[in-house]
């Protein structure tokens, strides 16, 4: 072989050899941004030369649970007082009270005062003029609750903060009777819930307390529809260290003082599952649950350590309501709720329905011992046990 084939093989080698490296660097270099795009993808590397890794994926929200923290920006210690009236219509188309029916809660006030936050049923519209759906029946069986508008005010000169506008009668006016009772509220500086959707947020001594109300009509969030009811009271748990839920429920009349199993219904109307709703709301994050709707008192349960008292009987209502017997018995409950839920304190204030439907300190206590027996009636060993004075005995 010539020197010069030589040369030209060795020139033709050595090419060859640098094919080979460049294929190979070419392909560390793929190899490399893959898995730099990877693992910059999953958020395993910090930010480079101004070259930012996406955020890893927020973790899903656990659903509120009572075995969760509840008050994440509060001390937990920290309370809140609530005290709960049922039934409340101040004046409708069979009468009006004097003073606005300032006289009418003389005597329930201080209670409702004393508490951080007074909470009633509110069984009517606020409205001045407005047609009621009665007008024009001759059936003698239409039932309208109104007052003025002017009647707010007499709510939070009694000490109520908030009212419950989930119930049968709130729609009594039409929906321009709705709108004149929320501006009438709003005047009066009287907050509401119960509207469908609704979560009404307080700040009580520091602690976010979320109001919901619930009852079986289309102008109120619905108890007739608990998974939408579940959703609702998850939203409220967590933008509130306290949840607390009123509703509307029931059959009517002195022979509904029991709780019954399954659907309720009164009228033809669908009144609602109240265990299997109240239980729902609180495997969902409510902290407690109040109700109205019968006119007559129902037992108080613990469920899951918290409260349910499913009906407080009829707070006020001037000519509005029968009365008599169980019909005229009544209560205030007062709960002391801590910040992460828990219950501390509790007591029944019994109340009876003097004619024509003004509440009174009951001082032989007949309510007190009434419910004590629906609660053991209705719910054994999970049923609220109450001391002579009210006192509810925490479990």
């Amino acid at each position: 072989m010539s020197s010069r084939s030589g040369s030209t093989a060795r020139r033709r080698v050595a090419a060859r050899r640098r094919a080979v490296r460049r294929r190979r660097i070419t392909a560390l270099v793929v190899c490399g941004v893959v898995v730099f795009g990877t693992l910059a993808l999953f958020g395993a590397l910090p930010a480079i030369g101004g070259l930012r890794h996406a955020a890893p994926a927020a973790a899903p929200r656990r659903a509120a649970t009572h075995t969760a923290p509840k008050a994440r920006h509060v001390d937990p210690n920290a309370t809140v007082t609530l005290a709960w009236g049922g039934d409340t219509v101040l004046g409708s188309m069979y009468g009006m009270p004097p003073a606005r029916g300032m006289t009418m809660l003389a005597h329930v006030a201080p209670l409702l005062r004393e508490a951080d936050v007074g909470w009633v049923n509110l069984e009517e519209a606020l409205s001045n003029g407005t047609s009621s759906k009665c007008a024009g029946s001759t059936s003698g069986a239409c039932f309208a609750f109104g007052a003025p508008t002017s009647f707010a005010a007499t709510l939070s000169a009694s000490g109520i903060r908030i009212v419950n506008l989930a119930n049968n009668h709130a729609d009594d006016y039409g929906a321009a009777g709705q709108a004149s009772t929320l501006a009438a509220l709003r005047a009066a500086h009287v907050a509401w819930d119960g509207k469908p959707n609704q979560i009404e947020v307080l700040a009580v001594n520091g602690v976010r307390v979320a109001f919901l109300g619930f009852a079986p009509y289309k102008w109120a969030a619905r108890l007739d529809r608990i998974p939408a009811a579940v959703a609702l009271v998850k939203r409220a748990a967590a933008r509130a260290d306290l949840v607390v839920v009123a509703i509307h429920a029931g059959a009517e009349g002195s022979s509904a003082v029991h709780v019954p199993h399954g659907t309720e219904y009164f009228l033809g109307e669908n009144r609602g599952n109240s265990r299997a709703f109240t239980r729902a709301v609180i495997a969902a994050g409510a902290d407690l649950v109040v109700g109205s709707g019968p006119h007559v008192i129902r037992g108080v349960q613990w469920y899951r350590g918290r409260l349910i008292a499913y009906s407080l009987g009829n707070l006020a209502g001037w000519r509005t309501f029968g009365m008599g017997g169980t019909l005229s018995e009544s209560g205030i409950v007062t709960v002391t709720l801590r910040a992460d839920g828990r219950l501390t304190a509790a007591k029944w204030t019994p109340l009876a329905l003097e004619p024509p439907g003004v509440p009174v300190i009951d001082s032989s206590g007949a309510s007190t011992r009434l419910v004590a027996q629906l609660s053991r009636e209705d719910f054994g060993a999970s049923g609220a046990r109450f001391q002579p004075d009210g006192t509810v005995v925490l479990p």
